[in-house]
């Protein structure tokens, strides 16, 4: 045993979780029954919905009891943990933030307890043994990730101002055709000179600026439709996850199935490839997780002609209209259907406007892409440091050093 790992053992000590924390079932409510505040109902699943009040003033650690078991929530300040999952009701003196992170690496499958749902029940957990270090300890190693994730959050907020730049330009641009109206109405120029002149000053007998196209958002790419992966099961050694809705809301492919490797290139997904469900929860992304296979009820898409981040613009546009076709499905899982592509109209600008809208809008599209994937990386480094910290196997001397190097 290294220097380091015996003056660790020394300080550090072998107690219960239920040693160090309490935890407590969650609180039942429904959104019906809910009233309208700023408090977050955090489920297994996260964020579920707001209410007026809260059961724990915060900041707290909430737990997936059912369902989606041991995934592990963060709430800065109050909130309303759902019955669905537990949550710490007393730190008993340790670093909250480092309760977070130990939870996190805490191995729930084996204590699954629900014969049809998965099940997390707290005495079972309360008894545990672990390895515990002193608050000193719990400090540094809670802020040695807490940098690593507040990057990740920095991240997530300024594409949040990206994304709603690129939206203002694109719906001006192509939806309003603000620049043509305001020559129009004889307004003063708000773009720059040589952008402003390429810009009709007329609008045609369809409404669109003179010169502009019109066509289906099928005409415009390729909406490739996944396959049925239950049919390719992984075999052998290798393998690649099945990226499913779920997957792609949560941007991981952490609980994907494992398929088999020999499917059609195009099925493949790589990072940055723009993904539409069109059944279920519809939403549409720019793919940020790790290689994978393209499952049924998600689109890859791609175009030939028009650059992602078009395409994905006039998705989002009528994203609020497919939602409304689907929810009004009186199906289990509501879906649009490729005629809805077609009904769905594009306006298309001559060549000197998109290549202006390559560098104004496309431009902002990739910094989210640089900043998702610089996002991913950290992530990648902080799940790779978490258990290491946790049992000691690095210093922490070191994992800051890994994490300046990478922050």
């Amino acid at each position: 045993m290294d220097d380091f790992k015996v003056k660790l053992m020394e300080k550090w000590k072998i107690c219960t979780i239920g040693d160090q924390i309490t935890l407590q079932r969650g609180v039942d409510i429904t959104q019906k029954n809910s009233q309208a505040g700023k408090i977050p109902v955090i489920s297994s699943g996260g964020l579920s919905f707001f209410h007026d009040t809260a059961v724990d003033d915060g900041p707290g650690v909430i737990i997936g009891r059912k369902g989606s078991l041991g995934t592990v929530y963060w709430s800065a300040g109050p909130y309303w943990p759902h019955d669905t999952t537990l949550w710490v009701k007393d730190f008993k003196g340790n670093n909250r933030r480092f309760i977070y992170y130990f939870m996190k690496t805490l191995k729930t499958k084996n204590l699954d307890v629900g014969s049809s749902n998965p099940t997390l029940n707290r005495n079972h957990v309360h008894p545990i043994s672990v390895i515990w270090p002193p608050l000193k300890e719990q400090e540094s190693i809670s802020k040695t990730l807490s940098v690593l994730d507040d990057k990740i959050d920095l991240n997530r907020r300024t594409n949040e101002t990206l994304e709603a730049m690129a939206r203002a330009l694109f719906r001006d641009w192509f939806v309003d055709f603000g620049p043509t109206r305001a020559k129009m109405a004889g307004e003063a120029p708000y773009l720059a000179p040589k952008l402003w002149e390429l810009f009709p000053d007329k609008l045609d007998e369809e409404g669109k600026p003179e010169g502009w196209q019109t066509e289906s958002l099928d005409e415009t790419a390729t909406f490739l439709n996944g396959l049925a992966l239950q049919k390719y099961p992984a075999t052998g050694d290798t393998s690649l996850p099945a990226i499913k809705i779920a997957q792609l809301r949560s941007e991981s492919t952490d609980t994907a199935d494992p398929v088999s490797p020999d499917i059609p290139d195009n099925y493949i997904v790589e990072q940055n490839d723009l993904l539409f469900s069109w059944s279920g929860s519809l939403l549409c992304k720019f793919w940020n997780g790790q290689r994978g296979a393209l499952n049924q009820h998600l689109f890859k898409v791609t175009s030939k002609r028009f650059e992602p981040w078009f395409i994905y613009e006039w998705i989002q546009f009528y994203m609020p209209e497919f939602q409304a076709i689907a929810t009004a499905k009186a199906t289990t899982m509501g879906h649009i259907q490729r005629r809805h592509l077609t009904e769905s109209l594009v306006t298309i600008p001559p060549a000197n406007i998109m290549q202006a809208a390559n560098k104004a809008i496309g431009s902002l599209i990739v910094q989210i892409q640089s900043n998702n994937g610089q996002s991913r990386t950290l992530a990648q480094l902080r799940d790779l440091l978490l258990p290491k910290l946790m049992s000691g196997e690095i210093s922490i001397r070191d994992a800051e050093k890994m994490v300046e190097d990478a922050a």
